[in-house]
């Protein structure tokens, strides 16, 4: 119960200063609302070898997966407000505390999570505009694997963190891990022989496991629950934020004794 106590307190000041400084959920919709208004309109055409040849399908392949990417680069770069934290002392004073470990890492982790999850519901309820179509039990699954990459991606940025203890490092870093990430997801076009893909990188992408998530997330979208991708995306995201959480925990048990 301590750790749940601790846990809540850390994520209520967490999301204090996020909404203090609500800039920042600004700054977090632009770039996929960019892609919604200025690249989803060339999708239906772009997407007619996958049979899909209205607006409302070319949206339902395209949100989900720029809710992924807004997943994957909201998360990795969580660890730059962490680095600024261990240079203001805060982290160190937090030696003198009983709070748990744990909780100082899960605080900062949900509070990433509910951010991105708010920026999907107003990148969400904008594509409905635009003839998106979503049935509501499966698109709160669908929120739910993505707040799973949002812990997942923002335990490791804080992991790193951690360790580089530096901007100047993380940076170069994060975005040499994001780039193939991005790529081999097949968040913007699928990967697939179908796309005249060669053999080999439709090969890599299945060792990318944000590819299983945007598979997953798009059957959902689709409502078609019943996808193998589905729960194959819900288990490799939720082992891999189990894996990720326990390896920051770590870090920051580590870090602050």
């Amino acid at each position: 119960m301590k750790v749940l106590r601790d846990i809540w307190l850390i994520y209520q000041r967490q999301l204090l200063l996020q909404v203090r400084q609500p800039v920042w959920i600004f700054v977090g919709i632009f770039q996929p609302v960019m892609y919604l208004l200025l690249f989803a309109p060339l999708l239906e055409p772009a997407l007619a070898p996958l049979g899909i040849d209205t607006d409302a399908e070319a949206y339902q392949f395209f949100v989900p997966g720029l809710l992924v990417l807004l997943a994957i680069f909201g998360g990795l770069f969580q660890g730059f407000g962490l680095i600024a934290e261990l240079r203001a002392g805060v982290i160190e004073r937090s030696r003198v505390t009983p709070v748990s470990r744990v909780a100082l890492l899960l605080g900062r982790s949900l509070r990433d999570a509910t951010t991105l999850l708010a920026q999907a519901v107003l990148i969400t309820l904008l594509a409905l505009l635009f003839a998106l179509t979503v049935q509501l039990p499966y698109l709160l699954l669908a929120y739910l694997m993505l707040a799973l990459i949002a812990l997942l991606t923002s335990a490791v940025s804080y992991a790193v963190a951690l360790l580089v203890r530096s901007e100047n490092s993380l940076a170069p870093l994060m975005n040499t891990v994001a780039l193939p990430l991005f790529l081999l997801s097949g968040i913007l076009l699928p990967i697939s022989g179908e796309f005249g893909a060669p053999g080999w990188l439709v090969t890599a992408s299945h060792f990318n496991p944000f590819s299983w998530a945007v598979d997953g997330v798009r059957a959902l979208f689709a409502g078609d629950i019943g996808a193998d991708s589905v729960w194959q995306g819900l288990l490799v995201v939720l082992v891999l934020t189990i894996l990720a959480v326990g390896w920051a925990a770590r870090a920051f048990a580590r870090s602050v004794r």
